[in-house]
């Protein structure tokens, strides 16, 4: 009988386990709803944005990683090794980690990141001296992205 009842406790506690996951089905949203834009491939978010900064823009992609939960940190692939780092405009979004994978269509504005090393020395992390062509970008994460609403596609 006291086998009957352990047997019993661990597979109601495995059960209740199992199920705390968040599940994330089709058209969740995160945010505000992303609105009727035509979103962009993101790895054609480059071209699209041309020579300009920043960029209102929607986007398509998967999501790679979640880098912080709360505030909605988390980086999307962009296509041939790149990434675009993201987060949310609103920091009291919390984004689960069972996102990770899923195609999602977030909207918001594109940034260029911009570095001393492309010659633009007002740009903020300016070195001088010897050292002042030698920093090391990281020229896979050119771009970030300040999400105002997040919907997962697939």
């Amino acid at each position: 009988m006291k086998r009957l009842f352990t047997l019993v406790f661990i597979f109601c506690t495995i059960n209740s386990f199992a199920q705390r996951h968040t599940p994330l089905p089709h058209g969740m949203v995160f945010g505000d709803k992303p609105k009727n834009i035509a979103p962009v491939p993101a790895y054609k978010i480059e071209a699209f944005m041309g020579g300009k900064i920043r960029q209102t823009t929607a986007l398509v992609g998967k999501i790679t990683r979640v880098t912080k939960e709360q505030g909605g940190w988390f980086e999307l692939d962009a296509g041939r090794g790149k990434i675009i780092a993201a987060h949310f405009k609103n920091y009291n979004i919390k984004l689960p980690k069972a996102i990770k994978g899923r195609t999602v269509i977030i909207e918001g504005v594109a940034q260029r990141l911009l570095t001393a090393d492309d010659m633009q020395h007002f740009a903020g992390d300016t070195v001088v001296g010897a050292k002042q062509h030698k920093e090391k970008v990281n020229p896979k994460a050119r771009i970030t992205f300040e999400v105002w609403g997040l919907m997962v596609d697939r």
